[in-house]
């Protein structure tokens, strides 16, 4: 029988599928005997790789593959595949969930009246309806996010793509810009969708901070470090911009030493976009049924 090494959490339905087919073992001693691997939040180099000596086959638990040293994964003759698109509602609706709580100061009035002094002059929030979502990036969980937001605030989405250009055609209600300083200069809230690459990483920094409107706000759940934070925590800092949300960073788990944590004007999540019920169930089923393809495990199913 062939073993699968799963050291973290997935959904019930998706664990019970697993275990029919496979071994299922969690014992880092025994990562050597792994057939396959299904990957949520560790970090795979190429030195963890050549421990596991029977790999074949890894199978992240979501979309980006950015945890994988995917160079070493080719040397050594190892699948990498990824079950993208699974979660996107997940995090379309984490998105417009942190613009509403920094846009409407919800948990800074939360925390007043925890303490017992509320000052509603310091409360005034932003009403969305009408103002102008900027995308960075513009896949399924970008496009997800602006229906929301066009039919449900009715505010005008912008997006910037490095794959479009100013004529491409993504769907109707999104109009395309030339380049991403015309998204930061243009819009009310910057909500960035991008992989993690060499490319991306550090795209968005203190140039693109500095076009922003004051009162703009930046919500990030792609990835932490397609940000420069040192350059957002200083335009909060400042006051450059109004806000911002960011549910991944570039050093995860997020720690108290971040010091984004100690503004008042940013909202900080653990890595939640994707933890909804429903999220976890298509995409554990999802990476589950492909590895056992990958490693020919008939199902039945």
């Amino acid at each position: 029988m062939n073993k699968v090494f799963l050291c973290e959490y997935i959904h019930p339905e998706a664990y019970k599928l697993l275990k029919a087919h496979t071994e299922i073992i969690r014992e880092w001693d025994r990562l050597g005997e792994a057939d396959g691997l299904i990957n949520r939040n560790l970090s795979i180099s190429r030195a963890w790789m050549e421990r596991a000596e029977n790999l074949k086959v890894i199978g992240v638990h979501g979309t980006g593959v950015d945890g994988v040293d995917m160079a070493a994964a080719a040397d050594l003759g190892i699948q990498v595949f990824s079950v993208p698109h699974r979660n996107s509602q997940s995090v379309a609706e984490m998105n417009v969930a942190l613009m509403l709580a920094l846009g409407r100061k919800l948990l800074m009035a939360d925390r007043m009246i925890r303490q017992g002094s509320v000052d509603v002059s310091a409360l005034r929030g932003m009403e969305f309806s009408g103002k102008v979502l900027g995308l960075i990036g513009i896949g399924d969980i970008s496009r997800r996010t602006a229906k929301i937001c066009r039919d449900g605030f009715g505010m005008r989405v912008i997006g910037w793509s490095r794959h479009l250009g100013a004529d491409g055609v993504v769907e109707p209600g999104i109009e395309i810009r030339k380049s991403m300083d015309e998204v930061f200069e243009e819009a009310d809230v910057i909500m960035p969708g991008l992989d993690l690459t060499e490319e991306t990483k550090g795209l968005i920094g203190k140039k693109q901070f500095e076009k922003m409107k004051p009162g703009a706000l930046l919500i990030n759940t792609s990835r932490g470090a397609v940000l420069e934070e040192k350059a957002l925590y200083e335009a909060l800092r400042t006051g450059k911009i109004g806000g911002a949300a960011c549910d991944v960073f570039t050093e995860e788990p997020v720690t108290a030493e971040n010091p984004l944590l100690h503004l008042e004007n940013f909202i900080a999540a653990p890595h939640l976009g994707a933890n909804t019920e429903e999220a976890l169930k298509n995409v554990g089923m999802a990476v589950v049924r492909e590895l056992l393809e990958r490693l020919d495990i008939q199902t039945n199913e």
